[in-house]
C-alpha cells in the first residue's frame, strides 16, 4: 500500500518505520518472532540499542524534538521499529516516568514534522490506523466534534477551543497543520502510557541498561521547589486555586498551555518568587529546556526594570480555561477540589488580589482590572510567551 502521493510514495514497510506507534507495526519484521531477551541481550541488535538508546538520550536532552538521531535516517526500516520498540521498554522500566512523559514529547514532535509535511491522504492513513475519522476535502480537514473535543482539550490552547471553530454536520473543518497538531497530541498520549512489563522483565531491562538508565535519570531535569526571593517568603498555601492548578500540572508532567506558563512565570515573579524558583516551577513540564526556560523567565521578569509583565487578570484567565474557582477534581487536596468562594467576591478582578487578601504579600498587587501585556490571545502576540515556558 501506497499513502503519498504519486510525487512521494511510502510503502507499507516504510509507513510503519516512520510511525512506529501504529497498531500492527511489528508486521515490518515480517513476521519474524522477537523475545525481549533477544532485543535486550542478543548481538545481532547491537546496532537496533545503540540508535535506541540515542533516542532515549536526545528526547531527555531536547523533548522538542528538535535534536536528530544521526544513525536513524540511515537505519533500516526493521531497525527503526525496533529501535522505537527498545525505547519504550526501557523508559517503561525506569523509576521516573518523566522520562517517558519526555521521550513521548519528543516522539511525537518528530511525528508532527512528517505529518505536516506529508500529503492528505498520508495523514488520513495515520489517523485512520489511530482510530480517528480524518477527511481531506478542499485543502482542508474534516474531523468529528467528539474525535476533535477528544484531542483538542488536553492541549488547552485558546485558538483550539471548540467554540472558536467551523463547524458543519457534526464536523470541524480545521488546516491540515492543525490536523497533524490533533494527531501529535494522539501520539503523545499514546507514548506516555507505559506498556504493561512483569516484574521480571523490569528487572530484566534495569539490570541490562543500568548505565543508560542512571544517564537518563542524570540528564532529567528534577523538579525542586525552592522559596522566597527579594519580596520574602513566598506562601504557596495562599495562592489562588488557579495558580495552584498549573503548579500541580507541571509538577505531574502534564502539558500547561501557552497562557496558563505565561500567567504562573508573571504572577510568581509579582508574588516576590526567586529568578531561580520560577525557572524551578517547570522542570516538571514534559518539555523542559532549562535554557530556553531561562531566557523566557529573564524576558517575562525584566521588563520595565525588573518590574515584569503584568500577570493576566481573572477574566483573562477564564477565557483561556484556566480557572479554577468551581474547583480542581484531580486535585489531592480536599481544599483544593472543592469551590472556593472567595473567588466569587464581585471586586476580585486579579489573581495577585486573591494572595493579598489571604496575607501574602505581593509586589505592587493591583486592586482591579490590569492589562496583559504579551500574553497570548492579546495584542502582545505569542511571540513573548516563554517558550518553556512553551508547550511544544
Amino acid at each position: 500500500m501506497a499513502v503519498r502521493g504519486p510525487a512521494s510514495r511510502l510503502s507499507e514497510e516504510e509507513l510503519l518505520a516512520d510511525y512506529p506507534f501504529l497498531p500492527g507495526a511489528e508486521a515490518v519484521l515480517g513476521g519474524e518472532p522477537l523475545s525481549v531477551r533477544e532485543l535486550l541481550e542478543a548481538p545481532g541488535y547491537d546496532r537496533v540499542r545503540a540508535i535506541g538508546r540515542a533516542r532515549v538520550l536526545a528526547a531527555q536532552d531536547d523533548p522538542r524534538g528538535e535534536t536528530g538521531v544521526a544513525e536513524l535516517p540511515a537505519a533500516r526500516p526493521d531497525e527503526r521499529y525496533l529501535s522505537f520498540l527498545f525505547a519504550r521498554l526501557v523508559l517503561a522500566a525506569a523509576p521516573s516516568p518523566a522520562a517517558l512523559r519526555r521521550w513521548a514529547v519528543a516522539e511525537s514532535k518528530r511525528a508532527h514534522e512528517r505529518l505536516r509535511k506529508a500529503a492528505g491522504d498520508e495523514l488520513e492513513e495515520v489517523a485512520r490506523r489511530l482510530e480517528y475519522t480524518f477527511a481531506s476535502e478542499g485543502g482542508r480537514v474534516r474531523v468529528p466534534v467528539a474525535e476533535y473535543v477528544r484531542l483538542a482539550t488536553p492541549i488547552r490552547e485558546a485558538e483550539f477551543r471548540l467554540a472558536r471553530q467551523e463547524l458543519s454536520a457534526g464536523s470541524v473543518s480545521v488546516a491540515p497543520v492543525r490536523a497533524s497538531r490533533l494527531l501529535e497530541e494522539a501520539v503523545r498520549r499514546t507514548l506516555a502510557v507505559p506498556p504493561p512489563l512483569s516484574p521480571e522483565t523490569t528487572r530484566a531491562v534495569r539490570e541490562r541498561e543500568a548505565e543508560l538508565l542512571e544517564e537518563v535519570a542524570r540528564r532529567l531535569p528534577a523538579p525542586t521547589a525552592r522559596a522566597g526571593g527579594p519580596a520574602g517568603p513566598v506562601r504557596r498555601e495562599l495562592f489562588p486555586p488557579c495558580i495552584r492548578r498549573m503548579q500541580r500540572t507541571l509538577e505531574k508532567g502534564e502539558n500547561l498551555s501557552h497562557a496558563g506558563r505565561f500567567g504562573l512565570a508573571a504572577f510568581l515573579h509579582r508574588a516576590g518568587a526567586s529568578f531561580e524558583s520560577i525557572v524551578d516551577a517547570y522542570r516538571g513540564a514534559p518539555d523542559f529546556d532549562e535554557s530556553v526556560t531561562r531566557y523566557q523567565v529573564e524576558h517575562i521578569t525584566s521588563r520595565d526594570g525588573g518590574r515584569g509583565y503584568e500577570p493576566p487578570e481573572c477574566d483573562t484567565l477564564r477565557s483561556h480555561g484556566l480557572c479554577a474557582r468551581d474547583g480542581d477534581p484531580d486535585a489531592a487536596d480536599p481544599a483544593d477540589r472543592a469551590r472556593d468562594p472567595r473567588c466569587f467576591e464581585p471586586t476580585l478582578k486579579h489573581p495577585l488580589q486573591y494572595y493579598r487578601r489571604r496575607g501574602g504579600a505581593p509586589v505592587e498587587a493591583p486592586d482591579g482590572p490590569a492589562s496583559v501585556p504579551g500574553a497570548p490571545g492579546t495584542s502582545g502576540g505569542r511571540e513573548r510567551t516563554p517558550s518553556t515556558v512553551r508547550r511544544g
